[in-house]
């Protein structure tokens, strides 16, 4: 005990902390419209409830994957699997479902439905985000775990803002699951089996092109996942 008080009274401790919350809330922007388009259509309660989760289910990753991330990155074939879950799950976002009120069965249904794509993407997207969040750690998993729960309700607050952003312009929808289509393409870009296979190709164009195919497919998924499920154009 007298150990963590002497490391809680260090200000390079602080300075850390800092540093890590910093560096989160930059690489956290993806994760705030992710956030936000999933519990967009919640109730109330639990779309509050749904972002808070959000947010500590990124958190959580994000210590789990400081652990392992040198082995993952070097893994051939992963960032493709993750970049197709990517452009599936900003697809899927793109199609409301109907929801129940609030305190309902089916609205809690809703809401740990909303959790997991939350889950899924944050997993696809922390790949990268969390070597910097690790490196301003140092191996203390303490000082990571402290400084990333702090962030939390800052991550929440972006969401909340982009939520209302969302609920006030709804042809948003589109422009964040593009984003997250474009998001997708650079992640496939940095596979090291794709970088083999473009390797004859000028990189700038070939990172461009797949990121501009993520948003074409995200969109053109986005269409006609709607139209099947008899969802309008300009409903969020």
């Amino acid at each position: 005990m007298a150990a963590i008080w002497t490391e809680l009274a260090q200000p390079t401790f602080w300075l850390a902390v800092v540093e890590i919350i910093w560096i989160n809330l930059l690489l956290s922007g993806d994760n705030a419209v992710v956030i936000a388009l999933a519990c967009r259509n919640l109730p109330p309660r639990e779309r509050r409830l749904g972002m808070v989760l959000g947010a500590g289910v990124a958190v959580v990753l994000r210590i789990i994957f400081a652990g392992i991330i040198s082995v993952l990155m070097a893994l051939p074939y992963l960032k493709i699997i993750g970049a197709l879950t990517l452009l599936w799950v900003a697809a899927k976002l793109l199609v409301p479902s109907a929801h129940d009120g609030e305190g309902t069965p089916e609205a809690a249904e809703d809401l740990w439905r909303a959790v997991k794509i939350i889950a899924i993407a944050d997993v696809v997207m922390s790949l990268d985000n969390v070597l910097a969040v690790a490196a301003a750690s140092k191996g203390d998993y303490a000082l990571l775990g402290f400084g990333l729960a702090i962030s939390i309700p800052m991550v929440v607050a972006g969401s909340a803002i982009v939520l209302s952003l969302l609920q006030r312009f709804p042809f948003l929808v589109w422009g964040g699951a593009a984003v997250l289509g474009w998001i997708a393409g650079d992640i496939l870009n940095s596979d090291p089996v794709v970088a083999h296979l473009a390797a004859g190709f000028d990189a700038d164009t070939v990172e461009l092109a797949l990121e501009l195919a993520g948003v074409a497919i995200v969109v053109v998924a986005g269409l006609i996942w709607r139209r099947a499920n008899g969802v309008a154009l300009d409903r969020a």
